[in-house]
């Protein structure tokens, strides 16, 4: 069965959500989250080069309404998701001291958006936005597949509880920061609107099982080897240490909350 992944929302939501990307990319650099900023930026970046230049130039299954440029929300949509998603992913990784609080902004804003939307917008034509899955979820589910292969031999052959990769971590950071983004669309009336209540909750399932998990174990293994040279102000660190130390020290950290 062919999964269509539709989104529905006013111009007013892209406004909003802008002025919260500067305002939440503002938070983490008071907070001296560098790298984190950094990681969000090329996430982006690479959320539009699939989705642009895979999932419409390549795989033409990409649509929007008349009236509305796809380059340019799909841009938005890249930048907003891909920055928000993996800065929310480092954060979870590294354990960061404040991720209770960070973690609640987003989802708040995820929550509070559609709601301003409806208040306040009403002055434009809605856009609709949508995708088929079919042409390529096999392929992403092929690169689900061999990353947590990876995770799997990595643990099979290290024996030491503090020297195996977080297996449950990377899932549940991988399936629920995508649950959450697909509820609030979903919450929103953004996700599926108009469609069955089945449909709207296939996209749900899949989506937060597939989507951003499948790069889950390629962005610990990053964090890792970029934690073991240099810090999250992207200074060298005074004493490098390997990749499986590296490891080692992120597994003994525990969060503050």
């Amino acid at each position: 069965m062919e999964t269509i992944a539709l989104r529905q929302f006013e111009p007013l939501y892209i406004y909003l959500d802008i002025a919260f990307l500067l305002l939440f990319a503002g938070l983490l650099l008071w907070k001296k989250k560098y790298m984190t900023v950094l990681v969000g930026f090329l996430a982006g970046i690479l959320y539009m080069i699939v989705d642009f230049g895979i999932f419409h130039l390549v795989c033409h299954s990409r649509s929007i309404s008349d009236g509305y440029s796809l380059f340019w929300v799909l841009l938005w949509m890249s930048m907003s998701y891909g920055f928000t998603n993996f800065t929310w992913i480092w954060l979870w990784i590294s354990k960061d001291e404040d991720l209770l609080e960070w973690s609640s902004l987003i989802l708040l804003w995820w929550f509070c958006c559609p709601l301003l939307v409806q208040t306040f917008g009403g002055w434009a034509a809605p856009i609709v936005i949508q995708r088929t899955t079919g042409a390529y979820h096999g392929y992403m589910a092929i690169l689900l597949f061999i990353g947590y292969l990876l995770v799997f031999i990595w643990n099979f052959a290290h024996r030491e509880k503090e020297d195996k990769m977080p297996l449950l971590w990377l899932l549940a950071i991988g399936i629920l920061v995508q649950f959450g983004w697909e509820a609030g669309l979903l919450l929103g009336g953004i996700r599926s609107a108009g469609f069955a209540f089945i449909d709207k909750l296939r996209p749900l399932i899949i989506n937060s099982l597939l989507e951003t998990n499948l790069g889950m174990p390629y962005i610990y293994l990053i964090y890792i080897w970029y934690s073991s040279r240099f810090t999250e102000t992207l200074k060298p660190r005074c004493e490098k240490v390997s990749f499986l130390e590296s490891l080692r020290e992120n597994n003994r950290k525990s969060l503050k909350h």
